[in-house]
């Protein structure tokens, strides 16, 4: 799934073709993803100027004229790519064309169709159920050791557990947890209830640079992600745990790298330098 590097990635991308932009016809080619689209869907958003994108946790807002809020969320495996001269016929898995009046066709493509593509209310957007419920985006300034612990709030939980839950903090996924936590040598199983403020500094100060660092690189392609551009990321060529299993601590040189499951989710890490 699309984390907080590759959403972030898209909404860059998107922004210069975008936004001040007028869409000029919007086309559906089923009547929904994981949830149906709206009525008058493309009624409601042909003609529309797009005033601009912003990203929330996981999901991508393109605000627009007349106080419409367009809510897309990538799902498991939905890319979406900028398409501007000899633009292919739409494929099996490409269900929504973005169409500007600047002849720019924006597509959706979700093979899973896991996605999810909505309309909201500007003066709404905070209490939307997809938002109202999301923690602290980790780049800001709303994301720091103390919040994070009060958001932990003793719980008798382990760390990659609560990292991964977007209302502790937003946007964070199975890579880039498993990341952070080897790099601030915090062991996934230990319990959020035993991370004390100098860790929790620590475990802040790496998710920033982990998550800029990935965001540079333009996200982690595995499976599915794709820049709108169609060029891949190349994060994953940075990863010291995540996928590694089996391989050498490239920190220690002693273990090599564990992968157990969490909460049906897997985890990487090295049982020496994580404690």
């Amino acid at each position: 799934m699309p984390e907080l590097p590759e959403v972030e990635t898209v909404k860059r991308a998107l922004t210069p073709y975008l936004e001040n932009t007028v869409l000029s016809s919007v086309i559906t080619r089923r009547k929904g993803l994981r949830v149906p689209f709206p009525d008058q869907f493309s009624e409601k958003l042909s003609g529309k100027r797009i005033i601009n994108i912003t990203r929330r946790g996981k999901y991508l807002l393109i605000y627009l004229e007349e106080d419409l809020v367009l809510i897309i969320h990538l799902g498991m495996s939905g890319h979406i790519r900028v398409l501007q001269k000899n633009i292919p016929i739409p494929g099996k898995h490409d269900h929504i064309d973005f169409i500007t009046q600047k002849g720019v066709t924006i597509r959706y493509n979700d093979p899973r169709r896991f996605g999810i593509v909505t309309l909201a209310k500007r003066e709404f957007i905070g209490s939307h159920k997809l938002l109202k419920n999301i923690g602290p985006e980790p780049l800001s300034n709303n994301f720091n050791a103390v919040v994070l612990m009060k958001n932990l709030n003793g719980r008798n939980l382990s760390i990659k557990c609560a990292l991964l839950d977007q209302k502790i903090v937003a946007g964070l996924g199975n890579i880039y947890v498993s990341e952070s936590l080897f790099r601030s040598r915090i062991s996934p199983k230990r319990l959020s209830k035993n991370i004390g403020i100098k860790k929790a500094e620590e475990l802040v100060k790496t998710i920033r640079i982990v998550l800029t660092d990935a965001i540079n690189a333009g996200g982690s392609t595995l499976n599915d992600h794709r820049r709108p551009d169609g060029k891949l990321g190349y994060f994953q060529h940075q990863f010291l745990v995540y996928g590694k299993n089996g391989e050498l601590c490239g920190h220690c040189k002693k273990v090599k790298i564990k992968k157990i499951i969490q909460a049906g989710r897997s985890t990487f890490f090295c049982s020496n330098c994580q404690r």
